[in-house]
């Protein structure tokens, strides 16, 4: 497993470096904003939030918005409850409060891990009832019929499609597809109206009441 370590402080950074080493991880470390940015991808990021040349809250939402499969830990002295609920709904996928223990920190990324493992496909190709989704190729079949989908309705229907069966919040949609929650709810709203005249058949996309939308698998 590849971990991206993205922290300022060069010492603490050794020394975490130097333990999920022993402990059979690869580690990259970034300093900067625009490094963690820019590094190669890896399975699992523990991102500091407090960097030189910007905001780690940044990092977490450009991160999630690249990919909404990959491991993200936020590694922090900022304990605030609101630095907490921040970190999270940008998309972290966990929050460790500085100082801690290897041991709590080792617990949390494997949990991490083993979430993002259930949660990835073994392949390329997902298959929920009639529909089937090729992520590689981005394209979508219904009944084996192709159907011809915008970037955003594709998103949408491959967040639903990770989780069948599962009602997924409104929320986590938007953080999934736009990269953030403060966007507009409405527009959701809009692309799922639009999503299910293309699939052919309204009842494929669910609406949960006063939570968001479900991908029939039966």
């Amino acid at each position: 497993m590849r971990i991206l370590l993205v922290e300022d402080d060069r010492r603490v950074a050794a020394a975490l470096a130097s333990a999920l080493t022993r402990r059979g991880y690869e580690v990259e470390h970034a300093a900067t904003v625009a490094a963690a940015l820019s590094a190669a991808p890896c399975d699992l990021v523990l991102l500091d939030l407090t960097l030189p040349d910007g905001d780690g809250t940044e990092v977490c939402r450009e991160l999630r918005r690249r990919s909404s499969q990959l491991g993200i830990i936020a590694v922090t002295a900022r304990g605030e409850e609101r630095d907490r609920v921040l970190g999270l709904r940008l998309g972290a996928d966990d929050y460790v409060v500085k100082p801690f223990s290897m041991v709590e920190l080792q617990a949390r990324i494997e949990a991490v891990l083993r979430r993002a493992a259930n949660a990835v496909p073994a392949r390329d190709l997902i298959e929920v009832g009639v529909v089937r989704i090729d992520v590689s190729a981005r394209t979508v079949t219904v009944d084996g019929q192709p159907v011809a989908l915008t970037r955003k309705e594709f998103d949408i229907l491959l967040s639903l499609a990770r989780q069948p069966g599962t009602a997924v919040p409104r929320d986590r949609i938007l953080l999934d597809v736009w990269g953030t929650t403060w966007a507009d709810r409405h527009t959701v709203e809009v692309h799922v109206g639009s999503l299910r005249g293309k699939l052919g058949d309204p009842r494929l996309v669910e609406t949960v009441r006063g939570v968001g939308y479900r991908l029939r698998s039966e």
